[in-house]
């Protein structure tokens, strides 16, 4: 299709204005979500044959669509694990759109590294980005599955299983489910952490059949719910002593590896044969990007390689392509924001933003504390707060959690701690204050 000069230029100008005084607002709207019914009637049928025109489309978004979504890089939006992309990172994101780039291995390659070096890893350790967590999970997984039926052509019949927390993320269980494994649960303490002694009693309570078909022991590096840390050390050596590949999701907490505060609490992530880090979710990246780490990136490509008469060109050759290293062939270079925001601000800038956002975890910490109505659940170990609001049930909760955006203070939604109803605040935006979670807490 081709756009007119003129009109294209007129597109460029509309888009680039809307952008430029998007990220000039500080903070950026927090909006939110909007009933189908009430969008098919302001912004009715987009899609149509003769096509409506840039502007008016533009303005459809900017007045209708747009508002209609909530602002993840919202301060006050604590629910989930918000995202702060640097404007470094989001401006370049725009770049990776505009220059149609299949990859640019030289530079996605370096952020990998300095995230493997952050783990300890090898020196030939590599991968590849991905569009999230689950997909990297998804990935290290199959890869384990195949690392385990290699090693002997008489598995290739059975289901092999693998060994993760009862807290673990869901996306680890929906990648067993698409890889037909078997799970087996290791229980977990009062903070929902994967302990020595929950590890240990796990392999003790092994039969000899269920030692044999152990294919994986996975771990968490920062559960989404409280931000706790599984025993690494002891997840690693229980792989090592069954055979096994040892997984470490640290989509969301293994970011805090860069932190000055917090690095001695990932000590045995450097066992890892394959690691989860997402970020987008706080490394300050735009949607979507996560990266998916290998010890050794060759049992990935055993793994990962498509062949195809049009590709000998490249499979044929020990060249490092992405594509060989993840269930993906056509892939965005959603590493390159991250790249360039790196490159832009340096990696010192990048432990000060970590460390600003648990030095604020601290204070809400204590801001809750220090107050008779509320109480922490979990102490937190990373850059998430689990409390209660003593009193309440699951309908205030509710409530309040509705009004909160109504009001546009903040959002933050309920979540659940052993069957009960509580609040959680996830906190990845360095520009989050404590002022603005003292404003998001209930009286």
């Amino acid at each position: 299709m081709h756009v007119h000069d003129r009109a294209a230029r007129e597109l460029m100008d509309l888009v680039f204005a809307f952008t430029a005084e998007r990220m000039a607002m500080d903070p950026p709207p927090l909006d939110f979500s909007v009933a189908p019914d009430v969008l098919a009637a302001q912004a009715g049928q987009t899609i149509t044959p003769e096509g409506l025109g840039g502007a008016e489309v533009m303005r459809l978004f900017e007045e209708v669509l747009g508002p209609a979504c909530l602002s993840i890089d919202h301060p006050r939006y604590l629910s989930f694990i918000p995202a702060a992309p640097t404007e470094a990172a989001t401006l370049f994101d725009l770049i990776v759109s505009a220059t149609s780039i299949y990859g640019a291995v030289y530079a996605e390659n370096q952020t990998l590294r300095w995230l493997a070096d952050l783990a300890g890893l090898p020196p030939e350790a590599g991968g590849t980005f991905v569009s999230g967590g689950s997909i990297a999970n998804l990935s290290a997984l199959a890869v384990a599955r195949t690392v385990w039926r290699d090693a002997d052509p008489a598995r290739e019949a059975r289901r092999p299983i693998v060994l993760l927390s009862e807290a673990a993320h869901s996306s680890n269980a929906s990648a067993l489910a698409l890889l037909d494994l078997r799970d087996l649960p290791v229980e977990v303490d009062d903070s929902d952490r994967m302990t020595a002694e929950t590890v240990r009693a796990a392999v003790e309570g092994l039969t000899p059949d269920q030692r044999a078909d152990i294919c994986a022991v996975v771990a968490t590096a920062g559960l989404t719910n409280t931000g706790t840390i599984d025993d690494l050390v002891a997840a690693g050596a229980a792989a090592a002593e069954l055979g096994a590949w040892f997984h470490v999701d640290g989509a969301y907490g293994a970011a805090a590896l860069c932190s000055s505060t917090r690095r001695d609490r990932f000590a045995g992530i450097d066992r890892a044969d394959s690691l989860t880090v997402d970020p987008h979710k706080w490394l300050f990246a735009p949607y979507d990007c996560a990266a998916i780490l290998y010890r050794d990136p060759r049992l990935a490509r055993r793994t990962f390689t498509q062949h195809a008469s049009y590709l000998d060109v490249l499979t044929d050759t020990d060249d490092w392509s992405p594509s060989d290293y993840a269930p993906h062939l056509t892939r965005r270079a959603r590493g390159l924001p991250t790249w360039f925001s790196l490159a832009v601000h340096g990696t010192d800038a990048y432990r000060d933003a970590v460390d600003t956002t648990i030095a604020t975890t601290e204070a809400g910490a204590d801001l809750i504390r220090s107050l008779d109505h509320l109480e922490l659940v979990t102490e937190p170990e990373l850059s998430v707060l689990v409390f209660r609001r003593i009193g309440w049930s699951r309908e205030d909760y509710a409530a309040w959690s509705d009004r909160l955006l109504a009001d546009q203070v903040g959002f933050v939604v309920p979540t659940s701690w052993r069957g009960e109803t509580v609040l959680r605040f996830c906190i990845t935006n360095p520009r989050t204050t404590l002022d603005d979670l003292r404003a998001c807490l209930p009286d």
